[in-house]
C-alpha cells in the first residue's frame, strides 16, 4: 500500500500518533530495534544480520560489518564512542575497510548490504593490519532471505505495481534507519552522538535518511542527491520511461528532492563539478532545498567512486565538529559581486590559508566542460576576488583552511 508524503496517520490500537512519510513507518522505524544476530566476532571487524522490512509477504535479513575501538582493541569494555552509519553505492556492498577507517577515528561504525548479499570475508593487510577491500573482490553470497536487488528495475520500475514492499528505494532507507537503530542500542554507542554518510546512491540514500531520521547529528551525502528527474541526470531516462502518472509517483515518494525540505538534519554536502551521475545543477537544486543547517564542499573534477568518494577529510571534520566537539569546517557566506570584484565573508575558528575562484565558460554536457581556477586574496575573514568573465555561465569560490580542509560558497549560474 501507499502512502502520501507528509501526511500523519493515526493508529487506534495503540491511540498513538503513528508518523507515515511516503512508505516509512517513522516510528516503529526509529523506536523499535531490529532483531539481529552475530555472524562473526572473532575478527576486528564483527560481522552480523538484522531483520530488514518484508519483501513481497516474506521477512527479510540484511548483513553488515560493525568496528570500532573496542572491537579493534584499542579502547577497554565500557567506553562510549559517537557512531556512524556507512552506506555504499552502486555496485558496492558493506566495505570492511571503511568500517575500519571510521573505527580508527574513534567512531562505532555500521555498514550494511543494500543488495541482499554478503561480501567476501574480511582479510587484512599483514603489514598494516587494515582490512583490504573487500567490495570489488571475491564472490558475494546472496542471503537466504534477501530484499530486493539493486538494480534499476527495482529502483524505478518498482512504482509500477502497488506494493511498496518491492520498492528499493523504500528498502534502502529503512535498512538505513534499522541499522541506525541498531547501532543506537548498542551499550558502547553514544547514542544521541550519531551519524551517517553515503557515496553515489548511498548519498541519493543519505539524502533520503537524513530526511526522515531527525536523531542523526550530522549527515554527509557525496554525490548523490535529488532531482534526479531533470537536466543531465543519467538517472533521468529510467524515470522518464515510466508513465505521467508513475514518474509523478516516483518523484514523490522517492525523489530526495521532495524529502530534503524535511531536512534538519546539519548536513554537508559533497561533489565534483564534472560528476555524471549527480550533475551540478541537480545538486545545487537539492541544498537549495535544505531548510536547515547546510554546507557545500564542491571539487574541481572530483573523481566518482567509493573510495574517492570517502577520501576527502572535510566529511570526518565536519562528523567530528557535531558529534565530538571538533572544530568546525569554515562556513563561507553567499559571494557578493560589486563592479570587478566578488567578496566573500566567511566565518572560521581555524584560520584561512587558501582561496579560489573557481568557474566554466564551457557549454554543452556539464560533465566534459572544462574549468578554470584564479586565486582570490584572504584579508582576516573576508575573501576578495576578480569577477568572473562575462561569459562564465557557472562558478563558486573555494576556501580552505590551515588543516587544508575545504568547503565553498553556493555555485552560481548565468541566467
Amino acid at each position: 500500500m501507499r502512502f502520501s508524503l507528509f501526511i500523519p496517520t493515526i493508529c487506534f490500537a495503540t491511540a498513538l500518533h503513528a508518523e507515515k512519510v511516503g512508505p516509512w513507518d517513522l516510528d516503529a522505524l526509529k523506536n523499535n530495534v531490529p532483531a539481529m544476530k552475530w555472524v562473526r566476532q572473532d575478527q576486528p571487524i564483527h560481522s552480523l544480520t538484522y531483520a530488514g522490512e518484508k519483501y513481497l509477504g516474506k521477512d527479510t535479513e540484511v548483513f553488515a560489518f560493525y568496528a570500532s575501538p573496542v572491537t579493534l582493541g584499542e579502547a577497554k569494555p565500557g567506553t562510549k564512542f559517537p557512531g556512524v552509519v556507512l552506506i555504499h553505492g552502486g555496485g558496492g556492498t558493506a566495505f570492511a575497510d571503511w568500517v575500519h577507517l571510521w573505527a580508527k577515528r574513534g567512531y562505532a561504525a555500521i555498514a550494511m548490504d543494500l543488495n541482499g548479499s554478503r561480501p567476501p570475508e574480511v582479510e587484512f593487510d599483514p603489514k598494516t593490519g587494515m582490512a583490504i577491500g573487500n567490495g570489488h573482490r571475491g564472490v558475494r553470497t546472496r542471503l537466504a532471505n534477501p530484499g530486493p536487488q539493486h538494480g534499476h528495475p527495482e529502483k524505478f520500475d518498482c512504482v509500477l505495481t502497488p506494493d511498496t514492499s518491492d520498492d528499493w528505494p523504500f528498502h534502502a532507507a529503512a535498512s538505513v534507519m534499522r541499522a541506525h537503530s541498531l547501532l543506537r542500542s548498542f551499550p558502547e554507542v553514544d547514542a544521541e552522538h550519531t551519524a551517517v554518510t553515503g557515496i553515489s546512491w548511498g548519498g541519493y540514500t543519505t539524502c533520503l535518511v537524513a530526511s526522515l531520521d531527525d536523531r542523526f547529528k550530522a549527515a554527509v551525502p557525496v554525490y548523490g542527491c535529488g532531482f534526479l528527474h531533470e537536466g543531465e541526470s543519467v538517472q533521468k531516462p529510467s524515470i522518464d520511461k515510466l508513465d505521467p502518472e508513475h514518474r509523478a509517483l516516483w518523484v514523490k515518494e522517492y525523489d530526495p528532492g521532495s524529502l530534503l525540505p524535511r531536512c534538519h538534519v546539519p548536513i554537508l554536502f559533497v561533489n565534483g563539478t564534472n560528476d555524471v551521475h549527480y550533475v551540478l545543477d541537480s545538486y545545487m537544486k537539492s541544498y537549495n532545498a535544505v531548510p536547515g543547517e547546510k554546507h557545500i564542499r564542491i571539487q574541481v573534477k572530483m573523481p566518482h567512486g567509493h573510495p574517492p568518494g570517502w577520501a576527502p577529510q572535510e566529511i570526518g571534520l565536519f562528523i567530528d565538529s557535531k558529534c565530538r566537539g571538533g572544530d568546525p569546517l569554515a562556513n563561507p557566506a553567499a559571494p557578493v559581486v560589486s563592479g570587478d570584484k566578488v567578496t566573500v565573508k566567511c566565518e572560521s575558528k581555524i584560520p584561512l590559508k587558501k582561496a579560489e575562484l573557481n568557474y566554466t565558460t564551457d557549454t554543452g554536457l556539464r560533465s566534459k566542460r572544462e574549468w578554470k581556477t584564479v586565486p582570490a586574496i584572504i584579508e582576516g575573514s573576508t575573501i576578495t576576488a576578480p569577477k568572473p568573465p562575462a561569459d562564465a555561465n557557472t562558478w563558486y569560490i573555494s576556501v580552505s583552511d590551515e588543516r587544508d580542509a575545504m568547503v565553498s560558497t553556493v555555485v552560481e549560474f548565468a541566467k
